[in-house]
């Protein structure tokens, strides 16, 4: 497993030049669609924040190029161009018209700094001024674009810092429309696949929501008395294709004996961190730690949906125990049970669930994922080194400082490609420091 190693910088090198706003090619009128049970409980969560590299040295070039492809795809995934509304009754939806401003594209300066200085294994925070909307909860989206975009220019190329509101789309569908537009800028004259459109058919329950801005999940203060904020790291460990390999063929080569399947590569890799972290962060053995993953819905719906559902189709699947059986037990105990959590979370599950969140709707906070948690977001199936708008695929995919906490993990492909995974990892600093040290966690051993 390695890291890749890149120098400081200062991000107050960034300048910003221009603001400016792209909509749809032509005209689409007056557009509503209704949020849905699977959107409504992420509306105050932050935006969701992606950044992408890409060499190249005609910056003005790549810009003209990246907005016009954005005013064609957006006729499609026209909702990114809308804003969040309400309709008489109060239900939240999606609203576009022709009179919008549309997306927001900020255009940026920071010459000095090369890719290399930012494709470092160490932390979101201090990427922070590559990508806009830091610190902006998705029910914002009532008075601001729902989708933003921050154009970057570097000494040898371009960062691209995405914003995307969360309460309208996840992390397949924000893959779906980055894939889309990098399709029209490599010059197809219309997009493979279409965006499903109707969130109604998923789940078609009318709630109103009485909302005013929720608290500030990142407040320090309880009852006015402010508390000590825990200093969060992040950190990018890079597992090639044979620790995956190596990690897999360990935790199968003891197959649980009640005939259930071989662990998948996302259920190994999963208990591999679980355990380590849970490790790191020297629980007692009484401790209860919680697995969560955020799956994918689609298939499991019924009837079941297309992958190219735009929209949130997705739910938090939990598993718990007490960190002493984790530690205890052999990997397979704990990749067993998430394995069957993900499993039995089936239509019937599904259907349960939304039932009980609509007779006592809870709006989440993003750090609502599970005591002593290890909360796994994104997934290495988006294939985030393929979106080439016409100067070549990324150099590096990351995630922004949004919806960060201690336990959040991102994973995604690694640009090595195969079977690699980039694991974005977000630890308590002495966490964090355990977990670099743990050779058996690095594959070193």
């Amino acid at each position: 497993m390695a890291a890749e190693v890149g120098k400081k910088f200062e991000t107050k090198n960034v300048k910003i030049t221009t603001k400016s706003h792209v909509m749809p090619n032509k005209k689409l009128g007056r557009r509503e669609c209704q949020l849905v049970t699977f959107d409504l409980p992420y509306l105050a969560f932050y935006y969701n924040q992606k950044l992408l590299f890409y060499k190249g040295n005609d910056f003005e070039d790549m810009v003209g190029k990246l907005k016009d492809g954005l005013s064609v795809v957006l006729e499609d995934f026209y909702q990114l161009a809308g804003k969040l509304g309400n309709d008489e009754e109060g239900v939240f939806r999606v609203e576009f018209d022709d009179e919008m401003d549309g997306v927001e594209i900020v255009e940026a300066i920071a010459e000095g700094i090369e890719i290399a200085d930012l494709t470092v294994e160490e932390g979101a925070s201090t990427l922070k001024d590559l990508i806009p909307y830091n610190g902006v909860l998705n029910l914002e989206g009532v008075h601001r674009p729902l989708f933003a975009v921050q154009l970057t220019k570097l000494k040898d190329g371009l960062a691209m810092g995405c914003a995307f509101n969360h309460a309208i789309l996840d992390g397949t569908s924000t893959w779906h429309f980055m894939s889309s537009w990098a399709e029209i800028c490599g010059g197809a004259e219309s997009i493979s696949v279409p965006p499903f459109l109707d969130r109604t058919k998923s789940r078609n329950t009318r709630l109103k929501l009485d909302l005013s801005a929720p608290p500030d999940p990142l407040s320090t203060k309880s009852n006015g008395v402010a508390k000590p904020e825990p200093q969060i790291r992040e950190k990018v460990f890079k597992f090639s294709e044979a620790d995956i390999d190596k990690i897999k063929s360990k935790i199968n080569a003891n197959p649980p004996s009640d005939g259930s399947k071989p662990f998948s590569t996302f259920q190994s890799l999963s208990v591999h961190i679980w355990r380590h972290v849970t490790h790191a962060r020297e629980l007692k053995p009484e401790d209860y730690t919680v697995f969560t993953v955020f799956a994918d819905c689609r298939k499991r719906v019924d009837p079941p949906m297309p992958e190219s559902y735009f929209g949130n189709l997705i739910q938090a699947v939990f598993t718990v125990t007490a960190a002493g059986l984790l530690a205890a037990h052999p990997p397979e105990f704990g990749a067993s049970m998430i394995q069957k959590a993900i499993e039995m979370h089936n239509a019937k599950a599904i259907e349960e669930r939304n039932k009980e969140w609509e007779s006592s709707p809870k709006i989440f906070q993003f750090k609502d994922a599970g005591v002593n948690c290890v909360a796994v977001g994104s997934s290495p199936r988006f294939k985030v080194y393929d979106v080439d708008f016409g100067f070549g695929k990324p150099e590096c995919v990351r995630s922004g400082s949004n919806n960060r906490f201690d336990g959040m993990v991102y994973l995604y492909q690694g640009k090595s490609g195969g079977r690699s995974i980039d694991v974005e990892i977000s630890l308590e600093a002495g966490t964090m420091e355990r977990l670099e040290k743990d050779k058996e966690f690095l594959m070193e051993v």
